[in-house]
């Protein structure tokens, strides 16, 4: 940091913090029931104090915290212990930050990336109190609770988020070894509010660094992946997200890494169990195709698994779920031609009666296109076994528009 007179630099830290001072103290707050931790205390408590010197570089860092808590609620879609901070004080918290780093003379990024190694220790620290220790079976949540409210650890994760997503490529590549201990020390923290935090930090930090920099570290996070796909329901988008993005980052060379079929057998084993819940396999099938294609030829070992359930969504009464369905199909049948697979016969039919149903839904041209796309990638790479299904139907006066199409499919492969 530029090195000013600390009087100087005090006066400017007052006034940069005066509009923050001055939301904070219009804005309404009860102590939410369940916790004796008053987070607007503990935020304002941070901001510079006239009456009280601190070290200039404490003070600094106090400011940070208090707009990294501000800030991060801007991205927050869920119910939090910050969710009382309106997105005006939010906006000004982020300003007064970007204020903050020019008054010092530097980027913000720079800025952030300065005071990491400085606050990441106190988040981790602030985290671990209310941890529940593995080792100790007696240990439980109520007990961990009454050590340290968990409140404090909710507020540090999102203040750990915040930092962690103001540095992007290439910087961030450079602090992983700083960064990602914190983060596996959120997501092995009990509450769902600081898992969560943990894993839109995984999620960014994926995103913006390398493979070989998230190498060191590859195996402990795809594990503890694993262990949080059976999460609470607020958590499983970024659950899902964040798993498909390390594991293909990291194992995207090596389809047979056993981290492809553990991380695929523990969310269809989630799936599975709750087959009827929209919300997440939706989610499911959004996100899961860079996997697939990871996985290629590999995807024949989970067949049994995936069909099932694949075979079920495809007739819910959303187009949605349907085309998504359809999307994942077709991908499954480019990357393994549905290869010694007993499912073709029950693919083909259940792609015809969803063609049928189609004509009932508003965007019935679009899944028609897609079924027929399948269709004619499965003649093309089962030839006689799928023309034994299809005789079943060729002569169905309701899939007279598709039977063309199928035809001179046939036509083209004998030329060929």
């Amino acid at each position: 940091m530029v090195k000013f007179i600390s009087t100087s630099l005090r006066g400017e830290l007052v006034r940069i913090s005066e509009p923050v001072r001055e939301l904070i103290s219009k804005t309404k707050y009860k102590i939410p029931e369940g916790t004796n931790v008053s987070v607007k205390t503990m935020v304002e408590s941070l901001l510079p104090n006239e009456n009280v010197e601190k070290e200039i570089k404490t003070e600094i860092v106090d400011f940070s915290l208090c707009c990294a808590a501000l800030a991060s609620v801007l991205d927050e879609k869920n119910e939090t212990l910050l969710s009382w901070v309106p997105k005006q004080l939010s906006v000004v918290g982020k300003h007064a930050f970007e204020d903050l780093s020019r008054v010092l003379e530097e980027e913000k990024e720079s800025l952030v990336v300065e005071l990491l190694p400085q606050v990441v220790k106190l988040f981790k620290e602030r985290i671990k109190e209310s941890s529940i220790d593995s080792k100790d079976e007696d240990n439980e949540i109520s007990a961990a609770s009454a050590r340290t409210p968990v409140g404090y650890a909710i507020v540090a994760a999102h203040q750990f988020r915040w930092f962690v997503t103001q540095v992007g490529f290439p910087e961030l590549g450079k602090l992983c070894s700083l960064v990602i201990p914190c983060a596996l020390t959120t997501l092995d923290h009990w509450s769902p509010a600081v898992k969560g935090q943990g894993m839109i930090s995984f999620i960014h930090l994926a995103k913006n660094v390398n493979a070989a920099e998230l190498g060191w570290y590859e195996d402990v996070i795809l594990d503890i992946c694993c262990r949080n796909i059976a999460c609470d329901d607020m958590l499983w988008h970024h659950v899902v997200e964040m798993s498909v993005l390390v594991l293909t980052s990291t194992q995207q060379k090596n389809p047979r890494s056993s981290w492809f079929e553990k991380i695929m057998n523990e969310m269809l084993s989630h799936l599975e169990r709750q087959p009827r819940d929209k919300e997440r396999y939706i989610i499911w099938l959004e996100l899961i195709e860079p996997v697939f294609s990871a996985m290629g030829l590999v995807l024949l070992a989970h067949f049994r698994r995936i069909f099932p359930l694949l075979f079920q969504w495809m007739h819910k009464d959303d187009d949605k779920t349907i085309l998504l369905v359809l999307q994942r199909i077709l991908t499954i049948t480019k990357l393994t031609w549905i290869r010694n697979s007993p499912y073709i016969e029950r693919l083909v039919d259940e792609l015809i009666i969803t063609y049928k149903e189609a004509a009932m839904r508003r965007a019935r041209e679009e899944i028609r296109k897609d079924v027929l796309q399948i269709l004619i990638l499965l003649h093309k790479c089962k030839g006689l076994q799928f023309e034994a299904t299809w005789n079943k139907y060729k002569d169905d006066p309701n899939l007279s528009a598709i039977a063309p199409s199928l035809c001179s499919e046939k036509m083209a492969m004998v030329a060929e």
